[in-house]
């Protein structure tokens, strides 16, 4: 009899039938669903389901998460349903046809900005810097600043522009380059498109609007305006997909044999010429326009309005993905404006969120466990870094986060009233002011000062009524040690308890700061997470291998020798890279030693594809052990203890 007979039966009548499967997958720990109509599958129904441990749908995916048993269980649910299982790849693809065409434009647009925003922080960080020390008149009585008065900070300002400059004159070739990495063509041409739109020979495009005069190429029969669309995010975006789409068209019918020679130079030249003839001037038009909308309505005799809506919406906006379109918003202003009156408004609404978290860690002083995730979530978010405190306390207690929300909509109205601006994207959190232009300092520590004081109290008012004063003083039920159960007569050959060390070198963290609700909610077991410095998972302890991911190579679960079940998990969502950058040195029932290798992994590889290195290591099963988890160092592969098992 299968093991999961009657729990198989009853998640397929649950999802639907098997007429509402468009196709399944599994990875190591979730079912993966593509569903015909969502709306038919009873979740409810499912995590009542003894096998199911929880649902979410994500990215088009319905997921089912069962645990280390996936495998087994995915096995005989397929074979019930007479169905047949499909790619992850496949899954993925189909995925995208559940979700709407703003939703996939949007997530591309996100894909397309998450490796370029360290650039854009970094130089927000330089401009900020450079306007201290140059653009503001500290000597002389106020007529003079620190390069004015200094030949060495002269030097420094002056010798910072050049990344600067860098970051966002050179945008587009970031942007070009992206898009091509995102959509696996060929990168290198990315680049040198990205550079035709930047070359030095063309008009800046910063200067277009005072330029007297501008050059042209002239063809006889007609003539080419040569401007330069620095700092130009939507003409870049559209020459990139131009470029792209000839060379997947160009590849599709060339012979293999001159592909070398064909694709590149037919794909490259037409790309450059429709960008500067075309989508250039057609981009240029389309950003300036999106930009001067939105500036218009925070500029309009509403823009307290305007203000105030988006300062409201945008945490929320943030959790649905949404708000990755900003970048692009704010960089056209930067370029069309010299500055931005968005992006502060961004920095107001993570200072407000993480005000609130600092007002439930007020609230659980006496809480430890509640602790581990408050504190570091406050201090991410003040710092930029929203998540943690977004999904890892305000989304699950529901009022932190519309109070956060309340504060941060009445800081924006502030910010936008007495027009703060900024030179360019920053630091979102408290060291975004070294990103706002100096004469709007003390405007903008106004509204910080709203965007800190008024979550708090409404927060810590609201947290009072609903946690009550005996909750929310009382001390954890369970703190960093987890009682075990009754105990069950060992088995005669069940081990002790064994120190179980961490199975990477790096960062030890709590579970709760894993950016995966699954893992940091503990759906599948307590545990730790692990911010890797090393790319070796080493065996935690003696062990038997009880299941791993063939095919992708990005996870493996042990159970010891007492019963205790284990999960290694590297990477968040990296069985999407379908094993590249992975190597698996195990296979399901060899018994491994304390060191033994068993996954080699490629982090950069993992970080290009866009997903987290973090790691989770999670007790699947703690087989009636007493734990202590131990976070907050940093750790040596198999040689650090970070589960004491008592």
């Amino acid at each position: 009899m299968a093991k999961y007979q009657a729990d198989v039966q009853a998640l397929l009548d649950a999802i639907g039938g098997k007429e509402n499967i468009r196709a399944v997958t599994h990875c190591m720990t979730r079912m993966r669903f593509v569903l015909v109509d969502p709306d038919k599958a009873d979740a409810k129904k499912i995590e009542s389901i003894s096998a199911v441990k929880g649902t979410f749908t994500q990215a088009g995916q319905f997921q089912v998460i069962i645990g280390n048993d996936v495998a087994i269980f995915y096995n005989e649910f397929t074979a019930y349903a007479g169905i047949e299982g499909v790619s992850k790849d496949a899954v993925k693809a189909a995925a995208k046809s559940n979700q709407s065409i703003i939703q996939r434009a949007v997530g591309t647009l996100g894909e397309i900005f998450a490796p370029i925003i360290p650039a854009l922080i970094c130089g927000g960080l330089i401009l900020g810097f450079r306007n201290i020390i140059g653009e503001i008149n500290f000597f002389e009585n106020g007529t003079q600043s620190l390069s004015d008065v200094s030949q060495f900070w002269a030097g420094v300002y002056n010798f910072l522009w050049l990344i600067g400059e860098a970051v966002f004159h050179m945008l587009p070739v970031g942007i070009v380059w992206s898009i091509t990495r995102k959509m696996g063509t060929t990168q290198i041409l990315g680049i040198i498109l990205g550079l035709t739109l930047v070359s030095p020979q063309l008009l800046n495009g910063f200067s277009v609007a005072t330029a007297e005069e501008i050059p042209v190429w002239d063809f006889g029969f007609a003539q080419v305006q040569m401007i330069g669309y620095q700092g130009q995010v939507i003409a870049a975006m559209l020459a990139g997909f131009v470029l792209v789409y000839l060379e997947r068209f160009f590849k599709k019918i060339c012979p293999e044999v001159i592909s070398m020679i064909i694709v590149p130079f037919f794909s490259l030249v037409p790309a450059v010429i429709i960008a500067h003839t075309i989508v250039g001037p057609i981009g240029w038009t389309i950003g300036n326009g999106i930009a001067s909308v939105v500036y218009a309505g925070l500029t309009s005799n509403v823009k307290w309005l305007f203000a105030a809506a988006f300062g409201f919406l945008y945490a929320p906006i943030v959790m649905t993905g949404l708000h990755h379109m900003t970048n692009a918003i704010d960089s056209q202003l930067v370029n069309l404006y010299e500055g931005t009156i968005l992006w502060p408004m961004i920095a107001l609404s993570n200072i407000a969120q993480g005000s609130a978290v600092l007002a439930m860690s007020v609230l659980q002083k006496k809480d430890e466990r509640a602790q581990q995730v408050n504190v570091p979530a406050c201090i991410s978010c003040y710092l930029g870094v929203t998540e943690p405190a977004l999904f890892g306390v305000n989304m699950k207690y529901g009022f932190p986060l519309v109070c956060g929300m309340i504060g941060s909509a009445a800081a924006a109205v502030i910010s936008i009233g007495t027009g703060v601006e900024a030179y360019s994207i920053g630091v979102g959190g408290l060291p975004g002011i070294l990103s706002i232009k100096p004469q709007f300092w003390i405007n903008f520590l106004l509204a910080m000062a709203v965007a800190i004081v008024v979550p708090f109290i409404l927060t810590f008012l609201v947290g009072k009524r609903k946690l009550g004063i005996a909750a929310a003083e009382a001390p954890a039920a369970a703190e960093a040690e987890v009682p075990a159960a009754a105990p069950a007569a060992a088995p005669a050959a069940a081990q002790g308890p064994v120190d179980v060390k961490s199975p990477l070198t790096g960062r030890i963290i709590p579970l709760e700061e894993i950016p995966d609700q699954v893992f940091s909610q503990g759906v599948l077991g307590d545990g730790v997470g692990i911010e890797p410095t090393g790319n070796v998972v080493l065996a935690p302890a003696d062990a038997e291998v009880s299941t791993v991911m063939e095919d992708s190579g990005h996870a493996c679960g042990l159970v010891l020798a007492n019963g205790m079940e284990l999960l290694i998990h590297v990477g968040m969502d990296t069985v999407a890279m379908g094993g590249d950058g992975f190597q698996l040195h195990v296979k399901a029932g060899d018994r491994v030693r304390l060191g033994d290798k068993l996954i080699t992994f490629d982090p950069e590889k993992i970080r290009k594809a866009g997903h987290p290195t973090t790691t989770a290591f999670v007790i699947v099963e703690p087989a009636d052990q007493t734990y202590r988890l131990i976070t907050g160092i940093d750790a040596e592969a198999a040689q650090t203890t970070v589960i004491a098992q008592e």
